[in-house]
């Protein structure tokens, strides 16, 4: 008998810079949610020039795994940088953007899913509930971080940073994202915001990391991700046309130059 799909095509997108102790578990953790919600699924690993065994690590499950794409930066371009490649590499109608040691349970995927049909969302951004295990440092850089980030853009995101997104290929098609670093998650979700697609909330467990070190706490992570916002904000609070989207929409082809004559844009 076959089976119909529940809901469309879906890429499921992780970043990774030295994860070699979680790339293994997030693509087994993915292919046992994924076949089971839809038919058509890819899983991308963008390896942003990592030091240790990631890309050997992918390499194998590559071959394995069709499904699998891994997509190598020969030089670090930080967080904003392996987003934007991931999420222009999606072909899927859904795009799903995770931090590659899970966060959060994939089985949460179906909840986000049921919700983004049943609300007619058009993007999903989850917020943790319960964040102590993170430590006190963590819990203020992130309260403050949140707070600033509702006050100057006049959203009600509680979790801005969290690294659960799903949204439909439309919001990619429709932006450009500038970022470089960690305020991308916030210039992807207010962007989505002042253009005027739905954006709703869903809270999961939170899981944190048990192998390798994040480094997005540190205080020049954090520095960083001020100055961007600083830099961007008017683009952000008011976003233009995008001159180069995201995600290109299927009717439209990147413009080649021609032989002899300036390339066109």
């Amino acid at each position: 008998m076959t089976t119909v799909a529940k809901y469309p095509s879906i890429s499921l997108f992780f970043p990774a810079w030295n994860e070699e102790d979680y790339v293994e578990r997030a693509v087994s953790r993915a292919l046992e949610v994924l076949p089971k919600l839809t038919d058509d699924f890819e899983i991308i690993v963008v390896n942003d020039a990592s030091t240790d065994r990631t890309q050997e690590v992918c390499d194998a499950l590559a071959a394995k795994v069709p499904q699998l794409r891994v997509i190598t930066h020969p030089v670090n371009l930080k967080l904003g940088g392996a987003m934007r490649t991931g999420l222009a590499a999606s072909t899927k109608d859904l795009v799903l953007y995770s931090d590659i040691d899970l966060p959060w349970d994939m089985r949460e995927l179906e909840r986000a899913l049921h919700l983004m049909d049943y609300l007619e969302a058009d993007m999903i951004c989850a917020f943790r509930f319960d964040r102590t295990s993170e430590g006190a440092k963590r819990i203020v850089y992130s309260f403050v971080y949140n707070l600033l980030i509702r006050a100057l853009f006049d959203i009600q995101i509680k979790d801005v940073n969290f690294s659960f997104k799903l949204m439909r290929r439309q919001v990619l098609e429709s932006m450009e994202l500038r970022s470089q670093g960690s305020f991308i998650d916030a210039e992807l979700v207010v962007k989505a915001i002042r253009k005027g697609f739905r954006v709703f909330q869903m809270g999961v467990d939170y899981f944190p990391r048990t192998r390798g070190v994040s480094t997005l706490a540190s205080p020049s992570v954090i520095m960083k991700m001020v100055k961007e916002l600083v830099a961007l904000y008017p683009e952000t609070r008011s976003p233009s046309p995008p001159v180069k989207p995201v995600r290109l929409p299927p009717s439209v082809q990147p413009l080649r130059s021609v032989p002899g004559q300036a390339g066109r844009g």
